[in-house]
């Protein structure tokens, strides 16, 4: 077999590596797993996008507080007329009318806390747990509640290559881009299955760290923890910005975030935010009648594939990734499910397949996430979605903030590319389109692993007539008069730099390929640290802390990607400061593009390179780092955190 990719020799056992050598590219295989729904059998622009209501809230006294669940439920994603798909995702307990995907949104005030109760309640009508609606690769250094106490949160051993796991579902969310303390950051060892009648014997019902949290989370605001659920208070003092939250149990992150666990935090007010009226709006709020236009929307964009039923689609093979149909356990190290990353064929936008936004001649204000497991997007507006790649942009956007709020100056753009996890706060102003007009929202990213360069000569565009469209924009008659400022026109908020750093921290991306299989990679994705010799050592998650800055320092990370992937780094709660880029091993050196100069909690690191961020840690707790792409974070490709004394 040949590698996929460029390969980074790596030993676990003792942390030996060598350097990166050329591979050679291996195309995908297709699924070939029956009833697989044909892309091109969905219609598109028949369904308008949904926009997210608010979460409602149960009140409080000088905070919000909600009781949100995650349940199973069925919602239509594909158009009217086909089957409705089965999900988990997140909802008001209270208010079942309100479980959707992606989730309503949590809207927050600058220095208001939100409490929230997050309850996994993924149990059938007759008390017992649910298991996951998508292949669960028990192989992997994952959750592992049949393990029990003792061996929970571990890679389990098996003599024989073992079928899915069928058990009970654990989850645990994290507030994405907030800055909380660690027992609210949802830590991947602090999951919770579901308080359901009957479980599994033996199971353990608890992530290793869920009781320390729970206890310190009591000791602080007096909420005890219930069996099923997590309290999770969130302080609201940084930045306004767009946040999302979505789930981050170990080594299932890929797959509850597919299933649907995944919303918009909007965080509001303070001093970083901009006076209420000079972006366009309303957004959606508590109570709006039926029919409220808006003219601030979120839309997360995000890429699934789906069976002739309906169901959600995720392969149950490492063969349909790259053909290796094993030996498996015990004949080698590769999982037998774990996919390495995986490119949904059917776009989804808010929840529903290639939706139609009408819209009016005036200004809009977006915010993008990007939603996706794998994929990087390459977004503009355009007026043939179907032209060939590159295509012209018709309509500029102005982009005006990004993870972390707003940039330091609007920037006008004719595409926005954002990897996973990343957000796009923009304007784009429709005056200039004469009514009856039809645009689109298309995507030139690859239908593949980024790794820079450019369309139609770095790497080929996602499929123009798939997967290279997202949603469309109708023209109609202006309704509201447009009392916005024109983005050219704005002035932001300051965005402070964060000041000298005490220290540079270096650290490395690396690949693993298989240590009994030759040519067969990557076994597993890691971070590791850089030598004083300049050659990387890569550990995995259960490796000694190896990031463990001082409380109050501000720190340099030089991340070193050995890799032929572009990877999306993305640190536990903070707001950092991309510093520049310098090509491996020796090249010059290129400050960060205009659209980066703001605060951000993920970076896109590309290969070959070294990327530098500036950090300040403000509290101490024991929090993560990570590669966004969630199949790689599922298998390795993520590190334990330890800000102040161990």
């Amino acid at each position: 077999m040949i590698s996929r990719r460029i390969v980074l020799q790596a030993a676990l056992a003792g942390g030996t590596s060598l350097f990166s050598v050329p591979g050679t590219a291996l195309p995908r295989a297709s699924p070939t797993e029956a009833g697989i729904l044909d892309p091109a059998a969905i219609r598109k622009y028949a369904t308008e996008l949904a926009i997210p209501p608010v979460m409602p809230s149960n009140g409080g006294a000088g905070q919000d507080t909600y009781t949100i669940g995650v349940r199973q439920f069925r919602q239509q994603v594909l158009p009217p007329g086909m089957p409705s798909t089965t999900l988990f995702g997140y909802g008001s307990s209270g208010h079942p009318e309100t479980f959707h995907w992606p989730a309503f949104t949590i809207e927050a005030q600058y220095g208001r806390t939100v409490q929230v109760r997050w309850v996994n309640q993924l149990v059938g009508t007759d008390g017992r747990p649910l298991p996951h609606l998508l292949p669960v690769d028990p192989t992997l250094h994952w959750a592992n509640p049949p393990g029990g106490i003792r061996r929970r949160d571990s890679r389990p051993t098996f003599l024989s290559t073992p079928r899915p796991y069928r058990g009970p579902v654990p989850v645990v969310t994290h507030l994405h881009g907030g800055a909380n303390e660690e027992e609210s950051d949802g830590y991947a060892e602090a999951w919770y299955l579901p308080d359901a009648r009957y479980m599994p014997r033996g199971y353990a019902r608890v992530g290793t760290f869920y009781e320390e949290f729970a206890k310190k989370s009591e000791a602080k605001f007096g909420r005890p923890w219930s069996p099923g659920e997590a309290v999770f208070h969130y302080a609201n003092q940084n930045r306004a910005a767009t946040l999302w939250f979505h789930d981050h149990t170990l080594g299932i992150t890929r797959l509850n975030v597919y299933a649907g666990m995944s919303g918009f935090y909007l965080l509001r007010g303070g001093p970083s935010d901009l006076r209420e009226g000079i972006l366009p709006g309303p957004a959606p709020r508590l109570g709006d009648p039926p029919g409220t236009r808006y003219y601030e929307i979120p839309i997360v964009v995000q890429d699934r594939s789906f069976r002739t039923d309906g169901t959600l689609y995720y392969p149950a093979s490492r063969a349909l990734f790259d053909g290796f149909k094993g030996p498996y356990v015990p004949g080698s190290d590769i999982p037998p499910i774990w996919n390495p990353e995986h490119f949904g064929k059917v776009m989804v936008t808010n929840g529903r397949t290639w939706p139609v936004l009408p819209v009016e001649p005036r200004r809009y204000r977006f915010r993008f996430l990007n939603g996706c497991n794998a994929r990087t997007l390459i977004m503009k507006v355009v007026a043939d979605p179907s032209a060939p790649r590159p295509v012209a942009a018709e309509l500029p956007i102005w982009q005006v903030g990004s993870d972390g709020g707003f940039l330091p100056a609007p920037v006008r753009r004719d595409q926005v590319l954002l990897a996973p996890a990343e957000r796009a706060d923009v304007v784009v102003d429709f005056s200039s389109a004469p009514v009856g007009t039809e645009l689109y929202l298309i995507n030139e990213g690859p239908d593949a692993v980024f790794a820079g360069g450019t369309v139609g000569t770095g790497f080929p565009a996602a499929n123009p007539k798939t997967t290279g469209q997202i949603m469309k924009f109708v023209i109609g008659p202006l309704v509201t008069a447009d009392t916005s400022t024109p983005p050219a026109q704005l002035t932001l908020p300051p965005c402070e730099p964060l000041g000298a750093a005490d220290r540079t921290r270096r650290v490395a991306l690396g690949e693993v390929a298989s240590a009994r299989v030759p040519g067969v990679t990557p076994s597993a994705v890691l971070l590791g640290v850089m030598g004083p010799n300049g050659r990387p050592k890569l550990m995995g998650w259960a490796d000694p802390v190896t990031e463990n800055p001082a409380v109050g320092s501000t720190e340099i990370w030089e991340i070193h990607n050995l890799t032929k992937d572009a990877h999306p780094i993305h640190i536990h709660e903070v707001q950092f400061q991309d510093v520049d880029r310098q090509t491996l091993p020796d090249g010059r050196r290129r400050p960060p593009q205009a659209w980066e100069r703001g605060f951000k909690d993920t970076v896109l690191a590309y290969p070959r390179e070294t990327t530098r961020v500036k950090v300040r840690f403000g509290r101490a707790g024991r929090y993560m780092w990570h590669c966004h792409i969630l199949e790689h974070e599922d298998n390795e490709m993520m590190r334990p955190l330890h800000v102040g004394p161990a």
